[in-house]
């Protein structure tokens, strides 16, 4: 049974691979910390970036460099230590050479070429366990997981609106409904993101940049625009340079004004494109994590799709009693057929309260 020592150390090591949300994709967010045999802190890294040491090559390098003895003593990772060769070496291989004597992780690795380092870690004489504070390190990596599990990115859509549900005024303003301290997380969802998704409905209305800001150093998230019929214009601010950008087309639409940008003709779906095709193309360009932002039209068409897999709603102390909601049609009918949420995290910024939620049970996704 893992020692107390162990539990700070894994929650060390998720704060650790927290660090580099948005920067890994294709590969998991991993954190690892190394404890010598006396249970002291003797060296901790994660990983970084795709191609990158991974976190326990990390780790043992910051051992190395302080000058401390690993033998003997415990390997604390986020995900079972990897078994197979690709940019880097096999980690189970390098836990062995580094003498640890014990290796405690929380997620088993679910990816068939990878899985397997803690078995051949084990039949190297290695103690190993699996499964502390599995949930907390799970929801941390929860892209990777959901594109290896599921094949398509994790989508979190992100709302802001007024607490009786507005998300913009009668006459469409909504700028800005919620304030500062939440457009600023705003941000840190974007920096966390490998892609940034939006409709032509809110590009028309608003004309968002979508590239994150305030940040230094951050990996700017490939910014996506659902435009059905190409009506984007040449001059809006997401076909600057500050962030990749795809526009997402339907089959027939005609681009012979958008030369030079990076367009995907996508079959349609419900009331526009198909979400599923939408998600395998950017599944194939190395997306793992989507931030949905796009206005109520487009979140139902996620909704509908069974897409979503956490909600964040910003919620500002104030009142409209007319304008759009934040979801549209979402192919709900009867109460019956209400997708349920649990709510896991519910915060203040500012005057605002910021709940994230995730499905209790996910729908149904089409074929």
């Amino acid at each position: 049974m893992a020692t107390q020592a162990e539990a700070d150390a894994m929650r060390r090591a998720i704060a650790l691979a927290a660090r580099a949300l948005g920067s890994t994709s294709p590969n998991p967010v991993v954190g690892c910390v190394l404890l010598d045999a006396r249970g002291r802190t003797a060296g901790e890294g994660w990983h970084r970036r795709a191609g990158g040491p991974h976190a326990e090559v990390a780790a043992l390098r910051d051992a190395a460099d302080a000058g401390h003895d690993v033998r003997g003593g415990t390997a604390v990772v986020t995900l079972e230590p990897c078994n197979h060769t690709g940019r880097t070496g096999p980690c189970a291989q390098a836990l062995l050479a580094a003498g640890v004597a014990r290796v405690v992780y929380a997620v088993a690795d679910p990816n068939p070429t990878a899985t397997g380092g803690a078995a051949t870690l084990a039949a190297a004489g290695v103690d190993t366990e699996g499964g502390l504070l599995a949930e907390e390190a799970a929801a941390g990596n929860a892209a990777w997981l959901t594109s290896v599990l599921r094949g398509r990115p994790f989508v979190l859509w992100k709302y802001a609106a007024t607490l009786d549900g507005r998300s913009a005024a009668a006459d469409g303003t909504s700028r800005w409904i919620t304030s500062a301290a939440s457009r600023a997380d705003v941000h840190r969802l974007r920096a966390e993101a490998d892609a940034v998704v939006v409709g032509s409905g809110t590009l028309r209305a608003d004309d968002p940049h979508l590239a994150v800001r305030g940040r230094d150093g951050v990996t700017q998230p490939l910014r996506v625009v659902v435009d059905t019929h190409a009506t984007i214009k040449p001059g809006a601010r997401v076909l600057d340079d500050a962030a990749p950008t795809l526009i997402a087309v339907g089959e027939d639409a005609d681009t012979g004004h958008l030369p030079g940008t990076d367009t995907v003709r996508l079959p349609y779906g419900g009331a526009g494109l198909d979400v599923h095709a939408l998600l395998a193309e950017l599944h194939g360009r190395g997306v793992r994590s989507v931030l949905l932002e796009g206005g109520p039209s487009l979140a139902g068409s996620f909704v509908a799709a069974g897409a979503v897999d956490r909600v964040v709603g910003y919620l500002a102390p104030a009142l409209l009693g007319a304008g759009p909601t934040a979801l549209g049609d979402a192919g709900i009918t009867t109460v019956a057929q209400t997708l349920r949420l649990e709510v896991t995290d519910v915060a203040r910024l500012g005057p605002d309260l910021r709940i994230t939620a995730t499905p209790t049970a996910s729908a149904p996704e089409e074929n």
